[in-house]
């Protein structure tokens, strides 16, 4: 089978909920990361053989086929490029990326941009069921799923909860844990190490136009107080605002092509596809999917968890990534090694090229050189890529 490689991968800094990033339509926000990667590349964007955008909540401004209209509002793409917008909830540009992938390793592509997106600020989460059930138009479940799962409402704060009492985690390891992840998180900024994966958008403040670099959730200076302080999402829980991953509005991408288009542009790779994952398992508990995705991942490729150098395992819920060290024995030194969304954020349709965004410049920095990359994702579904840097 033909090879698939990246040859660059970049991501806004993330806009905290009506925060920098909430005057941006999401299809300009989009349309941005395209025309970076194709500018940084130096590629005709004529070239490029097709578009799949990550979205999560396809409705008002990222409705109406929001892969597509990026495209068309884009700069450096013509309107000859094709795109496509798919929905694997949180693995939403994770997916998008193994498709490109699997699109230039069977041949039938050469130059793929995998891609995400979700302003949830202008799109909120959940709305594009809710609207629908205050117009009297029905809810998303069936009557022969509530045959199947009788009184469940399938959610991830419930699966979250579960999981912190399947694993026996308490609520000041969870807070622990998201504390970890905003020293990260601000020691990676202090470091600069997200200057080559961040490109910077213009933004409008009353001092005049502004460049947006900096993710905008890290809590500089965080506690265990601070965080601890943070009212319970559910009396008796775990679970709180700080110790979950932060709502955020961005946009990500990922180039991937073919070793013929390597030569062909004269394009330099930075990583190799290694493996590409996807695993169902149970939509209630949901979250934990990842563990045996991860399993799964690593048998295929004939790798054992002590070869990864780095692990991206987003921050949904601190017991998440808990649980998946937890099951897998991985080494927490190598688990979000600049934060995760805990301190980052979690801008849905675009987190999976977001996190890859991180993991490959991360690699190329540290000169590791495998990395594993996966989601939990709504219906107890995850993704897991693993990559070699070259």
């Amino acid at each position: 089978m033909a090879e698939a490689y990246i040859v660059d991968a970049v991501r806004t800094a993330g806009g905290k909920r009506g925060g920098k990033l909430a005057g941006w339509h999401p299809v300009d926000m989009a349309a941005s990361v395209l025309d970076a990667i194709v500018e940084r590349t130096g590629i005709d964007g004529a070239a490029v053989d097709d578009v799949i955008m990550g979205c999560v909540m396809q409705g008002g401004q990222q409705a109406g086929q929001v892969g597509r209209n990026a495209v068309l509002a884009a700069k450096n793409l013509p309107d000859s490029v094709p795109a496509v917008s798919i929905d694997r909830q949180c693995g939403s540009s994770q997916q998008a990326l193994q498709f490109a992938a699997q699109a230039v390793m069977s041949g039938t592509q050469d130059i793929v941009i995998a891609a995400g997106v979700e302003s949830m600020t202008r799109v909120p989460m959940g709305t594009t069921a809710t609207l629908f059930m205050k117009e009297g138009l029905g809810n998303y479940k069936s009557p022969r799923l509530e045959e199947k799962y009788p009184g469940i409402m399938f959610s991830q704060f419930m699966g979250a909860e579960m999981i912190v009492k399947k694993h026996g985690f308490d609520r000041a390891m969870l807070d622990a844990f998201a504390l970890e992840s905003h020293r990260r998180a601000q020691a990676a900024t202090e470091r600069g190490d997200f200057a080559d994966e961040i490109i910077a958008l213009e933004i409008e403040t009353p001092e005049g136009v502004v460049q947006h670099s900096t993710d905008e959730g890290i809590r500089y200076g965080a506690t265990l107080e601070s965080i601890g302080s943070v009212k319970l999402l559910q009396e008796g829980g775990s679970i709180s605002a700080a110790n979950a991953s932060q709502i955020c509005d961005g946009a990500s991408a990922v180039m991937i092509v073919s070793e013929a288009a390597l030569k062909a542009h004269n394009l330099t790779p930075i990583a190799r596809i290694v493996n590409l994952t996807v695993t169902g398992g149970d939509p209630v508990i949901m979250l934990e999917e990842p563990l045996f995705a991860t399993d799964r991942a690593l048998q295929r490729s004939g790798m054992k968890i002590e070869e990864i150098d780095l692990y991206e395992v987003n921050e949904a819920f601190a017991p998440v990534p808990l649980a998946w060290l937890k099951h897998t024995g991985g080494d927490p030194a190598k688990l979000n090694v600049n934060g995760g969304a805990i301190a980052l954020g979690h801008p849905l349709g675009a987190s999976g090229t977001k996190l890859m965004a991180t993991l490959v410049h991360a690699l190329q920095k540290s000169g590791g050189r495998y990395g594993l990359q996966t989601m939990c994702e709504g219906g107890g579904v995850a993704n897991v890529t693993i990559i070699e840097r070259v």
